[in-house]
C-alpha cells in the first residue's frame, strides 16, 4: 500500500478549504484517509494571508515511514520548514516561476530572510 500526503476538498462553491491528510494512494481525493495532519485555507484572511496549521510530528512519522507528498502539500511543507525546497523543474509551466519563499505556517507570511552583506 503506498501512501501519500496529499489535499482533500473541503468548503463551498468558490471557497475552498482544504485537510492534509494521509491516504492511501488508490482512494479518491475525498474518499478514505489514513490521518488527518492538518488544514490549509488558500483564501487570504483579514490580515491577508493564507491560512495553514500542520500536525509536525505527525507529518514527520508519515515521511519517516516512505509517504509521498503531492506536488502541492509537497509546496506546504516546504514553506513550513519540513522539507527541502522542491526542484526547478516546472519553471516553464503555466503561472510563471514557482514562489519559492519560506512562509511562516502560523501567520501565512513570508519570513525575511535576510541576504549576507558582501564586502567589496
Amino acid at each position: 500500500m503506498v501512501v501519500r500526503i496529499r489535499l482533500s476538498r473541503f468548503g463551498c462553491k468558490n471557497k475552498p478549504f482544504y485537510r492534509v491528510m494521509a491516504a492511501n494512494s488508490r482512494s479518491p481525493r475525498d474518499g478514505k484517509h489514513l490521518e488527518i495532519l492538518g488544514y490549509y485555507n488558500p483564501l487570504p484572511g483579514q490580515d491577508g494571508g493564507k491560512r495553514m496549521g500542520l500536525n509536525f510530528e505527525r507529518v514527520k512519522y508519515w515521511l519517516s515511514v516512505g509517504a509521498q507528498p503531492s506536488e502541492p502539500v509537497q509546496r506546504i511543507l516546504f514553506r513550513a520548514g519540513l522539507l527541502p525546497p522542491p526542484p526547478m523543474v516546472a519553471m516553464g509551466r503555466k503561472g510563471g516561476p514557482r514562489d519559492m519563499h519560506p512562509v511562516d505556517p502560523m501567520t501565512g507570511r513570508f519570513l525575511n530572510v535576510e541576504k549576507p552583506a558582501t564586502a567589496n
